[in-house]
């Protein structure tokens, strides 16, 4: 089948969520395909098979947020010209700003777009400062004229129905997972001691979306004081929360792990897991943990982690003013410090309750193993 081709599109594989779906799909489709990759910045930190054949747009990753928005046109052009001299049927792109060049090339080509959204626009672009507006003028003007959207989550794909009247064709097609690579990326060694049962980890960048910041007050806070925090990632935020840390005076209670190719490592050393995030798509980090067994804390954010915790639950209401005992994990509200230490400390507290959540969690994984997503996604590219 090395005669069909898959054409990925992105900003970078500079870390980050959607970043790690890309290569993990690449990688499993490499085998039997014809990849390519385009990017847009030469930023690369995830492994890739060398099969892949890569394709650099060179854009400057420095660039001003104004800047980037000017350039999108030229950057579809210069993508529109790669579609046509490799004879590229159809791109398939991840991220807002791939996802508008993916359209806009369109006007100079005549390649199929399918478009990912990997998170709900109205959970990070609710102010209303120039770039939120901007990003919002683009998702409602440019979605529909794609000939697929694929949403990370049920509620990415009501979100995009609802607020941005994208009424085409949208497939939700949820994360992969390769279980065996991570199984064996798990067992690998770490050149630190961690105490299992007085651990406590969370990972993703250091971003405000992602509110350490709340994380860290409310661990200052919990009863049992043995546990430590373990931060993995990298961001701006990093300063601001050193700073933070110290003057909680608990600098010997958190690490920074900084960031890893492999998390697994780390999370399958831990005991509990946090996502304290403002919003998501589909929190991938979240499942990776619930893999190695993890017993998992997550606020209750647009969107993913509801499907994920409490699927059988509806999706329209967000959790408000008290911690929810889910199927496979403690919810928690958006920004509330009180309650997710009470969530942490119901774990510390109960190490029956956390192993029991742990084991229940490895469960319900079968859904996002990479060969059932793969299918998925080979269904929509070959369609």
């Amino acid at each position: 089948m090395k005669n069909k081709q898959i054409i990925l599109l992105i900003n970078s594989l500079d870390g980050g969520g959607a970043e790690r779906v890309v290569s993990t799909l690449l990688n499993y489709f490499s085998h039997d395909y014809e990849c390519h990759l385009i990017l847009m910045e030469n930023r690369i930190s995830f492994n890739l098979d060398k099969r892949i054949n890569i394709i650099y747009l060179n854009e400057n990753a420095n660039h001003s947020g104004i800047i980037k928005f000017l350039r999108l046109p030229i950057i579809a052009f210069k993508l529109s010209n790669i579609i046509k001299k490799n004879k590229f049927k159809k791109v398939l792109s991840f991220l807002h700003r791939a996802n508008f060049i993916n359209v806009m090339a369109k006007l100079y080509s005549s390649h199929g777009v399918i478009i990912s959204e990997r998170i709900a626009p109205s959970s990070i672009y609710s102010q209303n400062s120039i770039t939120s507006l901007a990003a919002k003028f683009l998702i409602k003007t440019l979605y529909k004229k794609a000939d697929l959207i694929i949403s990370a989550s049920k509620a990415i794909k009501i979100d995009l129905c609802n607020n941005f009247n994208t009424n085409i064709a949208n497939q939700v097609i949820y994360n992969p997972y390769d279980y065996k690579k991570i199984n064996l990326l798990s067992k690998e060694v770490i050149n630190i001691t961690i105490d299992k049962d007085k651990s406590i980890i969370t990972v993703g960048a250091l971003s405000r979306r992602k509110n350490h910041k709340m994380l860290i007050n409310a661990f200052s806070k919990i009863n049992d004081k043995s546990y430590k925090l373990y931060i993995l990632g990298k961001g701006d935020e990093r300063v601001a929360l050193e700073k933070l840390i110290r003057k909680l005076n608990i600098e010997d209670r958190v690490i920074f792990l900084g960031f890893d190719k492999n998390p697994y490592k780390y999370l399958s050393k831990c005991g509990i897991f946090v996502s304290s995030s403002n919003g998501e798509g589909f929190p991938n980090v979240l499942v990776e943990a619930m893999f190695c067994g993890c017993s998992i804390i997550s606020t209750d954010c647009l969107s993913g982690p509801r499907e994920i915790l409490a699927p059988s639950t509806s999706l329209e209401n967000l959790l408000r003013g008290q911690i929810e005992m889910a199927e496979y994990g403690i919810l928690t509200p958006i920004n509330d410090e009180v309650n997710l230490m009470d969530a942490i400390n119901v774990y510390t507290e109960d190490s029956d309750l956390r192993y029991l959540y742990s084991y229940k969690s490895k469960k319900m994984l079968d859904d996002f193993n990479i060969s059932t997503i793969g299918e998925a996604y080979l269904k929509v590219v070959f369609a």
